[in-house]
């Protein structure tokens, strides 16, 4: 045998036994006879670097050094999930889901565990990279140090396809998460928090020989790619099994949610008996196709829901209510209390919401309170033990003067929140604001971070948006942790910002409730800012989806000298102000005023394929058949009940070559 013929032989025999003790939890061989052969193939790839393969057994040792991770965008977004807490919310859910399908669904439970969510690209069966899910549009590339953990294959077996996704959560199992806090404990340092907080970390930490010594573990649970070799959620999970990867066993078919209901209730009593953190379930469609009938709202798909767990709750003593001020001037009181433990964490601060909520709670400053975290991030406040409340204690009176800046706060008639209305002069809201316009959806300005904002704006380099635009290297380099490398990426991003699309644009002006989805549809309508500048609010109102509260509010911050200056700089700097060309060139209104409901499956183009092209030409889609539907586009395996409520209704039914005809 050749010494190349010895290497890959070795590596085939580690890689299968890596499996069987890491995956199947069957091993054949001691940890010795397996170290020893670990140990010869690393002697041999030392002395035969010709022979060297990324993805070899031995790069699970780590040793890389990564000070920047590269950003990566994912081919698939990875979309977050809607809660739900009850099993009323659970039956409401099935009711939408069987009426959009016209018939009975299969659903398929999951346990939702708490870790880090990553993306695995594999190509011709081998890692080619792992990114963590960042904002679900775009993340970080984490392959070195996710190469560390045994249980992500570097190699696959059996009937893969030659590019796919697989995503799942990079967990610490508890018996791992203790050891390690015992260690620290008896080195004189301070023991982690939580499972959670220590494995996301794990995944930036620079040098991934840290992080091959963490026991971290990689639990899988969705495929994604142009075309799978499976037609079910079910059938993915046993088939990412046969290719060699973790999948948790504790995943059921179930053909109804009352079985939901019941496989909920058993792993509510039991899910403290599994070696990780788990927090609820979740429930998908199991049928391929039922989940593109489906489809997705803006955030989250419409065939999956996170069922969670009862939340976990704590009472502690609330020390003093302070306020924050957001980048819209928004006033969110916030009660600072006694640290508590909560659902592993130490909570310090809480959400108090609004003034109605501090009413209606009759929260006051020295209370004991109860404290919950839900499916929030933030925990909030959810009651007041009143047995312990000193019978002199002074009602809450809220805040009538901007904390920041001393102005008299503001409530519009039918909202819930006061705002401070110093637009222009509120230190909070003009970082805040710069700090919506440089984040990952919005102008994605590299080397630019919230924390590098507060210091411009700080040192008086900048006091808007705009004047990003004008920061020399030379202007930056004297502020703290600044190097030369650091001011220039920073000058670099800037540049580079000035190539993002005109819908980006649009939402990163921070105009209130302008979210991605309405800067979008405003983009596509005006296709510039002047028309939309000069828009009047019956005109915006007549657009679909544009409300009373939208319309007003694009008025009011384009009726605005400073805010009209703005753009105008923007403009002059060479920001994208108008949609480009080749966007334009896609775009008509061949189906204005025109909606579609798209239902089955298709050949020729993919469903979302036909909702980009239905908007592109201005018609709008439905999930649902009403009166207002003007065409079902009906594919292969449509739902019945669908079709009978078209032919009842009179609706025109079309096929896929139909309206490709028409656009």
């Amino acid at each position: 045998m050749t010494t190349e013929e010895k290497i890959k032989s070795l590596r085939e025999e580690l890689h299968h036994h890596n499996n069987l003790y890491y995956i199947q939890d069957d091993p054949e061989l001691s940890d010795y006879e397996f170290d020893m052969k670990l140990k010869e193939l690393q002697e041999l790839e030392n002395n035969h670097p010709e022979f060297e393969d990324k993805n070899s057994p031995t790069r699970r040792v780590g040793g890389a050094v990564t000070k920047n991770f590269e950003t990566v965008v994912h081919d698939f977004r990875m979309y977050s999930l809607s809660n739900s807490y009850s099993k009323e919310e659970l039956e409401d859910w099935e009711k939408r889901i069987e009426k959009a399908i016209g018939g009975k669904v299969q659903y398929v439970c999951e346990l939702k565990y708490d870790g880090a969510s990553i993306s695995l690209t594999y190509e011709n069966g081998k890692l080619a990279r792992a990114v963590t899910r960042g904002d679900g549009f775009q993340g970080d590339n984490v392959t070195n140090n996710i190469k560390t953990i045994p249980a992500v294959p570097l190699k696959l077996k059996g009937d893969y396809p030659e590019k796919f996704h697989i995503r799942g959560e990079i967990v610490l199992p508890y018996e791992g998460f203790a050891k390690m806090n015992a260690e620290r404990v008896e080195a004189g340092e301070e023991p982690y928090a939580n499972p959670r907080n220590t494995a996301s970390g794990s995944l930036k930490l620079q040098d991934s020989a840290e992080v091959a010594k963490r026991p971290l573990d990689c639990l899988l649970y969705s495929l994604v790619a142009d075309s799978l070799p499976v037609k079910s959620q079910f059938e993915s999970l046993e088939k990412a099994r046969e290719w060699g990867f973790k999948v948790p066993p504790e995943a059921e078919l179930k053909n109804s949610i009352a079985e939901v209901q019941d496989y909920v209730n058993y792993w509510d009593q039991h899910r403290h008996d599994l070696p990780y953190e788990t927090d609820g379930v979740v429930v998908k469609v199991n049928s391929f196709d039922q989940q593109d009938e489906l489809g997705y709202t803006a955030k989250s798909p419409r065939w999956a829901m996170a069922y969670k767990f009862k939340a976990e709750q704590e009472s502690t003593r609330l020390n003093k209510i302070t306020y924050q001020v957001g980048r819209t001037g928004a006033i969110t009181p916030v009660a600072n209390l006694e640290p508590v433990k909560l659902a592993g964490t130490i909570v310090k601060r809480a959400s108090l919401h609004n003034a109605d909520q501090i009413e209606k709670l009759d929260v006051r400053e020295q209370d004991i309170v109860y404290v919950e975290k839900g499916g929030e991030i933030i925990p909030k406040i959810v009651g007041v033990d009143f047995k312990q409340r000193d019978p002199n204690t002074p009602e809450t009176e809220y805040a009538t003067n901007c904390p920041e800046c001393g102005t008299e706060l503001i409530r519009n008639e039918g909202e819930a929140q006061h705002y401070c209305p110093n637009y222009n002069g509120c230190p909070p809201q003009i970082i805040g604001r710069i700090q919506h316009f440089i984040s990952r959806k919005a102008m994605d300005i590299e080397g630019l971070g919230g924390e590098t904002v507060a210091l411009l704006v700080n040192a008086n380099l900048i006091e808007n948006y705009a004047d990003l635009y004008t920061l020399k290297k030379e202007d930056i380099l004297p502020l703290e942790r600044m190097a030369e490398k650091s001011a220039e990426n920073l000058i670099n991003g800037i540049e580079k910002s000035k190539e993002i699309p005109f819908e980006r644009v649009l939402f990163a002006l921070g105009i209130r409730f302008v979210g991605e989805t309405v800067a979008k549809k405003l983009a596509k309508y005006y296709k510039n800012i002047d028309a939309l500048a000069s828009a009047t609010v019956e005109e915006l109102i007549a657009i679909d989806e544009i409300g009373g509260r939208i319309a007003e509010s694009l008025t009011d911050f384009f009726a605005s000298e400073e805010n009209r200056e703005l753009v105008a700089r923007l403009k002059q700097y060479g920001v994208q102000m108008e949609m480009a060309p080749e966007e334009l060139e896609n775009l008509s209104d061949k189906l204005a005023d025109k909606t579609f409901v798209i239902s089955g499956v298709f050949e020729k183009v993919s469903r979302n394929e036909l909702k980009k092209m239905i908007e592109d030409n201005g018609g709008k889609v439905s999930g649902s058949i009403s009166g207002k539907t003007n065409f079902l586009v009906a594919g292969d395996n449509m739902g019945p009940s669908k079709l009978a409520k078209a032919e009842k209704l009179g609706t025109k039914i079309i096929s896929e070559d139909d309206f490709l005809k028409m656009v």
